[in-house]
């Protein structure tokens, strides 16, 4: 394990033990734990993005997508546990 200093405001260290004291945890608990989320929601988000963007290329390259009102129909019929047939991606019309 490394150390590394930060440089908190003073109303914003007063904070973060305010509420490690409420979570049950100590200050240095608390901020470890707080860092490990920010950086697990950043690669999930960087992830996201990545699918995105490959998705979108690939509509890019061929040209085909699903009207929303089509895809939103299919997906509103399988979350009521209905058999619904999935709509073809087609080009569409500018």
């Amino acid at each position: 394990m490394s150390t590394t200093t930060i440089r908190l405001p003073e109303d914003l260290k007063a904070r973060v033990a305010a509420a490690a004291k409420r979570a049950g945890t100590s200050t240095h608990g608390f901020i470890l734990e707080a860092i490990a989320e920010k950086a697990k929601q950043a690669e999930l988000r960087a992830d996201f993005d990545a699918v995105a963007e490959s998705r979108y290329a690939g509509i890019v390259s061929s040209g085909k997508t699903i009207p929303w009102q089509e895809m939103r129909a299919y997906l509103e019929e399988r979350l009521a546990g209905n058999k619904a047939k999935r709509p073809s991606a087609r080009k569409l019309a500018r």
